[in-house]
């Protein structure tokens, strides 16, 4: 963890002095565009009326400012990108101390009716979600919550190796989120690509040919005009020629503009992170068959997108005077311009969709790299298919400081049961929670916080928290019969890992231990794997009629009249129990 530390300190140093540095070259920059301005002006002054002259000095004097636009541009876009990652790197020095609550909950991906994710504190205020997610995109953000939610127990291997490999790359991480990060969408992007699948091109090919003519004739006109040929009027009047052709498709380019401005800005830094992942080299397997996915016909997905962000560009251009009266009047640049614009999206609409899962797929990815290199401490599980469901050695919650956090040795075999008794407060929830983190974990392809683990992949299913439906007008218990019937029948189609805490809580203590361990008893006929917690101590007695179950236990001491905890798991039935003491220690009772 120092050495992290260490790294963001030193990045964090080095993009600050790069911001300060590029802050004076945009001041120079500006003065310098001023400075052309003024003289132009003044020589074009100096040399009325003759307008041939004229033209010729505002010519040089726009190209030269153009030019210096160009380079202000380019030099803001830079610094921009380095007070991001600026960002980025206070942000990891912030949640390296543990403050974290600030960062998207992601609660808008909590579902109740999921395996798990409610009851494990996935998502929320102090989640596991909260703590990881360093997306940039409303898109990544999504396909790490899926990831998360998945309960995929297949090519496990092939994510840890990725998730490695990101994790030895973080300075390119931070440079592509921080690119990301200045990815300011007007529109989203499914609703981009549903825009590019559905449109219909309007501008036949023949006029394309036809506006190179017009080009033409009007240049043409100009340069009579200079040698006073003819008079300066017949070429003025032309553009009304011009203004009468555009306005014919003016209402379809008006539509195609307004989508174009709203969506050009997202294709070019979206090009900027193709290229990003183009660039690299990649080792592991999944890493290198996405890069695979963003080549086309030999041309690189980077390119083609720049290529449509210039064509989305030059249609923009239309905003301004020069580009809606003079050139659409002399030269009919919106006809040209839509025409490339619908040239590129025939050819690669239906390719868009595969790109922008490519660029999200990285944003959510980085985000477990970067899990993976601030704990670097941790380990990824040994993937098995042997006996052993977990073998964890010092496992803990991830979510709970090192210097707080008790570690437990846990090993749990296939069809095995666990019945953990304890006191209030005695650390079984917890424990429960980091059984269940760990299986997700495991199966993301994310290391655990564990010395060590040996892992059989396994999908998770929990039952340890439910809550009235008042809008399905469900009871509480209801609700919980419903949550264990959806346990039951999803074991029949395929094995899972078992997570329940306190199950029938909404009925009185003796129907409770008579339907708890009816219920047991059918999981581990089923050949179960999993864990139950209890305050029943009743329903430790399954254990000496079936072998697979095995009791462990949470245990609480009075200490100098004070309630201690050591949260250690142990083997055996808890024979501690803590209300009574708590109700008179807080003077509740007598």
């Amino acid at each position: 963890m120092n050495n992290t530390i260490q790294f963001y300190n030193t990045q964090l140093k080095t993009h600050q002095i790069k911001v300060g540095l590029l802050k004076k070259q945009l001041v120079l920059y500006s003065m310098l565009r001023l400075s052309i301005f003024l003289i132009t002006a003044f020589a074009i002054y100096l040399v009325l009326p003759n307008w041939q002259i004229a033209v010729g000095i505002a010519s040089v004097g726009l190209l030269l400012f153009l030019f210096l636009l160009t380079k202000y541009t380019n030099l803001k876009a830079q610094r921009e990108l380095h007070k991001s990652l600026v960002v980025i790197n206070e942000e990891e020095l912030k949640i390296a101390a543990g403050e974290f609550h600030h960062r998207p909950t992601g609660e808008q991906f909590q579902d109740p009716l999921h395996y798990y994710s409610l009851d494990i504190d996935l998502f929320g205020k102090g989640s596991f979600f909260q703590y990881i997610n360093r997306t940039s995109s409303k898109e990544g953000e999504a396909q790490l919550a899926n990831a998360l939610k998945a309960n995929n127990v297949s090519c496990i291997e092939d994510r840890q190796e990725a998730i490695k490999e990101l994790s030895q790359k973080t300075e390119w991480t931070q440079l592509y989120a921080a690119t990301a990060s200045l990815i300011k969408t007007e529109t989203s992007a499914p609703t981009i690509i549903k825009w590019l699948k559905t449109h219909k091109t309007f501008i036949p090919k023949q006029m394309v040919w036809a506006t190179w003519l017009f080009a033409l004739i009007s240049v043409s006109l100009l340069a009579l005009a200079i040698f006073e040929i003819i008079g300066i009027g017949y070429f003025g009047y032309w553009i009304f020629a011009g203004l009468g052709i555009t306005g014919l498709f003016l209402k379809k380019i008006n539509s195609l503009a307004a989508n174009a401005d709203k969506t050009k800005d997202t294709f070019r830094q979206y090009a900027s992170l193709l290229q990003q992942i183009e660039n690299n080299t990649f080792t592991s397997q999944l890493l290198k068959n996405k890069q695979q996915q963003i080549q086309s016909d030999n041309k690189k997905a980077s390119a083609i997108f720049s290529e449509f962000s210039k064509c989305l560009d030059a249609l923009d251009n239309r905003n301004n005077l020069f580009g809606a009266i003079l050139g659409n009047g002399y030269l009919l640049l919106d006809i040209r311009n839509t025409y490339r614009v619908e040239q590129w999206i025939s050819k690669y609409a239906n390719k868009v969709e595969e790109w922008f899962e490519v660029v999200s797929f990285f944003d959510a990815y980085n985000s477990l790299g970067t899990y993976a290199f601030n704990h670097n401490e941790q380990s990824f599980p040994r993937i098995s298919s042997e006996k052993p469901v977990i073998e964890a050695k010092d496992l803990g919650h991830p979510l709970l400081a090192k210097t707080k956090r008790v570690n437990s040795d846990v090993l749990i075999n296939n069809r095995e049961f666990f019945i953990v008794t304890g006191a209030n407060m005695a650390g079984k929830s917890t424990f429960l929670r980091t059984i269940s983190l760990h299986i997700v974990m495991a199966n993301v392809g994310l290391p655990v916080s564990a010395k060590s683990s040996v892992y059989s992949p396994v999908k998770l299913i929990t039952s340890m928290r439910t809550s009235d439906s008042l809008t399905d007008d469900s009871s509480y218990f209801f609700s919980e019969l419903t949550r264990l019937k959806f346990i039951v029948d999803a074991i029949l189609k395929e094995p899972y890992f078992i997570i329940l805490d306190e199950i029938l809580k909404g009925t009185n203590s003796t129907d409770k231990a008579i339907g708890s361990r009816k219920f047991v008893e059918k999981l581990v006929a089923g050949n179960a794997t999993g864990i139950i917690a209890t305050h029943d101590l009743s329903l430790c007695e399954i254990s000496e009629e079936l072998n697979d179950v095995k009791n462990y236990y949470f245990d609480a001491e009075i200490v100098n009249d004070e309630l201690y905890f050591d949260y250690k798991f142990k083997e055996g039935i808890c024979q501690n129990m803590n209300a009574s003491f708590l109700l008179k220690k807080m003077e509740i009772v007598d």
